[in-house]
């Protein structure tokens, strides 16, 4: 069966679809560029379908060539018969491959090998037949000066039975069976380490089915272990495995099926269990990482396609006590203006002056938009600002600082401000998240922002590319300010990648602004395949062409062209003039090439040309009166900020130092399987206080019984 054919099976999906995603991947297609432009191709398969296909097509690739080294070491050993061969070729899986392997696989020296270099392997053959009483007798012959007992003889028969057994496929496959029906994941306390792992007392005495523990605990249970607090297990009963080996390869009660019985226990818990286990350690943990590192995707997705503030001018405020507050002011497009420190907070207590500083600089620079770091003296400054007389209407906005200060000592920061410190780097990035969270968040290690779930205990493989697989996507979901785009930017535009951004960012500065996408190929190294990738998703406002500015695809603007043509109007017209686009009869266009869904896409893009998805930011005010935990008693009900979700509910910020839990099960007046469908990173919810933990600094909250 192909590749192709496997593929469809397995995802559900139309052979011919998949067999054309395949062949746009292989010729250097990016997953956004198929999902947006090449719909006709795919039957329309969005980007999830896609980088399925193509994660599965690795998969099958990776498992060919094992099969191949396989087939090759088993052939060089002269032991590569028809039917194992046969077997080999028709292995779905990895572990199918590998069982079938085991018995051929090189090893170091096995009790098992040991014993048949002494010469037992006939031994365990008369015993496996279980035909005899006098086994004693039958050991005896085999005595010699490498043999010195009866009992030696019997144990290195065992020995070679039980590895038999233990290679045995269906062995194998009957005891994985029995794992994923009814192993226990078990953990308890290292003694001696009660005071030191008292964050994990919950799983001192702990045992859950395997199947029903949930990524998030089985992870916390991890990094219990790994930290040397909890010794875990991971198990079916044992006596109920022995019942089923022996049925297995216990034929009668005779002396010799003694023994057999005995290596089949041996076999089991010296050398299946073991292996089984670390089988299923390994798949739960790659499992619970997976649905962590989807958590964590959401949440970023979710993150960076926060709607922005756009190009206001923009005071941001870095808050603190001892060290003063950082102010800087922006213009439009992110650029620093002023930077300077304030003191309205203990101990300099200059509280007039800094509002008075405020006050002057918002009216100098002609401030729109404030955004406070939400951190250290966060509440404090807000209050500041809001008791603050402003000439103009100044909005306020509560910025989450996660990574900010990651940002400000990285080599991006370093820079783009080189001769500015930590402090004011901050401050700027505050700033530019209010006005464009993308394209500030693309300059920060995923991993900082503050969104994960246990993202420190999963596999940094697998965190790195779902992390950057979604921020390509939301850059090019949104599309890019060509002519304002940073460099990190337009490095995640489709086709494009660091060295092509890169050569970007230094055409503009040679050159000037760019005035058409036409004019991209002129960039160095900047060829047909990486244009054909990157121009539809690259915008330019106020382009001489209107479509410039706007996802239609240049590929794509001969059929604009022939309908503005067909209604003898202007493209502008089209865009400009709704009752013009009722007039077009889109089938009129279908070519074999082009089909309806390329068309109706078109047809949105010219109602509403390079509208941003976002939305726009809203102001936002905690409850006044409450700065700090203690402040929060039980039956308040108080807006709030989601800041994270997990898969057990969400955390909210409510205006103190430490955000409130709200389990899944206080989420909604109903049954929630996935926070996810009830709310949205930064969406403002109202909330209840259930419970109040100075002492923990934990916050227990509901929604499901606040009062719509």
């Amino acid at each position: 069966m192909s590749y192709t054919q496997k593929i469809a099976r397995h995802l559900n999906l139309r052979p011919k679809n998949v067999e054309n995603t395949i062949s746009l991947l292989e010729e250097g297609a990016t997953i956004p560029f198929i999902a947006r432009y090449r719909k006709e191709m795919t039957g329309s398969l969005d980007e999830v379908q896609i980088t399925d296909i193509r994660d599965l097509l690795h998969k099958l690739g990776e498992l060919d060539k094992r099969r191949e080294t396989i087939l090759k070491t088993i052939e060089e050993q002269g032991k590569l018969t028809p039917e194992l061969r046969s077997k080999i070729e028709r292995a779905d899986t990895l572990t199918e491959l590998e069982d079938l392997y085991l018995p051929y696989k090189p090893k170091r020296k096995t009790r098992a090998t040991k014993a048949r270099e002494r010469g037992l392997e006939p031994l365990a053959d008369i015993l496996m037949q279980q035909r005899d009483n006098d086994v004693e007798n039958h050991a005896e012959a085999f005595l010699t000066d490498d043999v010195a007992s009866i009992e030696d003889a019997l144990q290195g028969a065992r020995d070679i039975i039980a590895e038999r057994v233990s290679e045995d496929v269906e062995v194998r496959n009957r005891t994985r069976r029995l794992f994923e029906r009814s192993a226990q994941v078990s953990a308890k306390l290292v003694r001696g380490k009660e005071e030191e792992g008292a964050k994990y007392r919950d799983y001192f005495k702990f045992e859950e089915p395997l199947h029903k523990c949930p990524s998030h605990r089985l992870l916390a249970i991890r990094r219990g272990e790994e930290e040397g607090i909890l010794r875990v297990g991971i198990s079916p009963d044992e006596e109920r495995a022995f019942a089923g080996l022996t049925n297995m390869f216990v034929e009668n009660n005779s002396a010799a099926a003694e023994q057999v019985e005995m290596a089949v226990k041996d076999a089991y818990k010296r050398l299946i269990q073991p292996s089984i286990e670390t089988e299923f350690r390994n798949s739960s943990k790659a499992k619970a990482d997976e649905e962590a590192v989807r958590v964590f995707a959401e949440n970023l997705r979710q993150l960076l396609l926060a709607s922005p503030l756009g190009q206001k001018r923009v005071m941001a405020l870095d808050p603190g006590f001892r060290t003063g507050c950082k102010v800087v002011c922006l213009d439009e497009q992110g650029n620093l203006l002023h930077n300077s420190t304030i003191y309205p907070h203990p101990p300099q207590r200059q509280y007039l002056q800094a509002m008075s500083d405020i006050m002057e600089l918002a009216d100098k620079y002609e401030i729109e938009a404030i955004a406070i770091g939400n951190g250290t003296a966060g509440r404090e400054t807000e209050q500041l600002v809001n008791e603050t007389d402003f000439d103009t209407d100044v909005q306020v906005f509560m910025v989450s600082e996660n990574g900010a200060s990651v940002y400000s000592a990285s080599p991006v920061a370093r820079e783009e401000f080189p001769d500015k410190d930590v402090t004011v780097r901050g401050a700027v990035s505050i700033g530019r998240r209010l006005m464009d969270p993308l394209a500030e968040l693309v300059k920060i290690d995923a991993k900082s922002i503050g969104v994960g779930q246990y993202q420190h205990d999963v596999d940094q493989n697998l965190l790195k590319k779902k992390l950057d697989e979604v921020v390509e996507s939301s850059v090019n979901r949104v599309g890019v300010n060509l002519n304002t785009a940073s460099k990190h930017l337009l490095t995640y535009v489709s086709g494009l990648g660091p060295k092509l951004a890169q050569n970007v960012v230094e055409y503009r500065a040679e050159n000037g602004a760019f005035t058409s996408r036409a004019q991209i190929k002129k960039v160095a190294r900047m060829g047909a395949k990486a244009y054909e990738q990157s121009a539809g998703f690259l915008r330019i406002r106020d382009a001489k062409n209107p479509l410039d500015g706007t996802a239609v695809h240049p590929e794509s603007y001969p059929i604009v062209k022939q309908m503005a043509k067909d209604l003898n109007c202007s493209v502008s017209d089209l865009i400009d003039d709704a009752t013009l686009r009722q007039q077009i009869d889109i089938q009129r266009y279908v070519t074999d090439s082009v089909g309806l869904p390329t068309l109706k896409d078109i047809m949105q893009e010219l109602a509403k040309p390079g509208l941003d998805p976002r939305g726009e930011a809203q102001a936002f005010s905690f409850a006044a009166g409450i700065k700090k935990i203690e402040d929060v008693e039980e039956g308040m009900i108080v807006p709030g900020i989601v800041t994270n979700i997990t898969n057990f509910g969400c955390f909210v910020d409510i205006g103190v130092k430490q955000d409130g839990m709200v389990h899944i099960s206080q989420l909604a007046n109903k049954f929630v399987k996935d926070p996810n469908n009830i709310v949205k990173l930064h969406q403002h919810v109202e909330v209840k206080v259930l419970e109040v933990d100075i002492n923990r600094s934990r916050i227990n909250l509901s929604m499901k019984e606040v009062v719509k």
